[in-house]
């Protein structure tokens, strides 16, 4: 299956506590009306690190089903912790995903060495699609394109990469070193075109939770070769890039997408709610996107 396009790293939705499958799966519905090329379940937007292992692959679940292979599903199933990584990515690949999403070892920090053993771990156990996560922001640990290419040649299960570090030097020495086979995907809304003018596949998108439909129309103008509508579609989703990012990611989307009516507006601590201040930012952004 291919990964190309605009993929949303999809929120979760909660209700009295607990994850709500009502909502969850409209919304999925929703986007795939709205043309997304992909979805991400469980992933930092889907608040994975404050669900129980149960509860992740419940959502994977969920997703999977009610996507019915009508777009891919890469579920987040990463850990710092190789043992977890192994029975989460073994929920993802039983409830059907087409690749899980394995974000590097966060706050340990291994080695190249240690990075590689993570992988064939991971592919000894539950053979199946993988890309790798690469966030310095939430892992403290750049892993970089030379480290990236030596997991790729001893785990050939890792088909693509997250590339979430906004740099575009560093985007484009990875897609040179890993080949034109590997699947390079922007984790940054704002450095989406740019990655995919150096030979990326797409994004996996925070916006896309509340413009599902423009983000896609960016990445296919662009793949088209109408560099023109893809450059105006990126001007245009600029402001709401900034909106969802006046706090720690996923409180603005979460809050948008509760403002726009699609599911009850509650997080799991210790996220709180949008600041009074940024609130009114954000829905003024919405409002200039036509999405209140």
């Amino acid at each position: 299956m291919s990964f190309r396009g605009a993929f949303t790293a999809l929120v979760t939705p909660y209700k009295n506590g607990a994850v709500d499958e009502e909502a969850y799966r409209a919304f999925i519905e929703w986007q795939i009306e709205q043309g997304i090329d992909g979805v991400v379940p469980c992933g930092t937007t889907g608040e994975a690190a404050t669900l129980s292992h149960k509860e992740q692959g419940e959502v994977i679940r969920i997703c999977v089903d009610q996507v019915k292979g009508r777009v891919p599903v890469i579920a987040g199933a990463g850990s710092n912790n190789t043992r977890e990584a192994i029975e989460l990515v073994a929920m993802a690949k039983e409830a059907g995903a087409d690749a899980a999403l394995i974000i590097t070892p966060y706050y340990n920090k291994p080695s190249p060495d240690g990075l590689v053993a993570h992988f064939k771990a991971l592919a000894a156990e539950a053979p199946m699609p993988y890309v790798l996560y690469n966030v310095p922001g939430r892992t403290g640990q750049n892993v970089l394109p030379k480290t990236i290419a030596r997991i790729v040649k001893e785990v050939p299960e890792v088909v693509g990469c997250k590339e979430a570090t906004g740099d575009m030097k560093q985007g484009a020495e990875l897609i040179e070193a890993c080949g034109p086979d590997f699947c390079v995907l922007s984790g940054d809304d704002f450095t989406a075109l740019p990655l995919m003018s150096v030979g990326g596949q797409g994004v996996i998108s925070v916006t896309s939770n509340v413009a599902p439909a423009k983000m896609s129309a960016l990445c296919q103008a662009y793949f088209k070769g109408d560099n023109a509508r893809a450059q105006a579609l990126n001007l245009e989703l600029m402001p709401l890039h900034r909106a969802m990012f006046v706090e720690t990611n996923p409180i603005p989307v979460k809050t948008a997408v509760h403002l726009m009516g699609k599911m009850t507006l509650e997080f799991r601590l210790p996220l709180v709610p949008l600041e009074a201040v940024h609130l009114d930012a954000l829905k003024t952004a919405l409002k200039a996107g036509h999405l209140l």
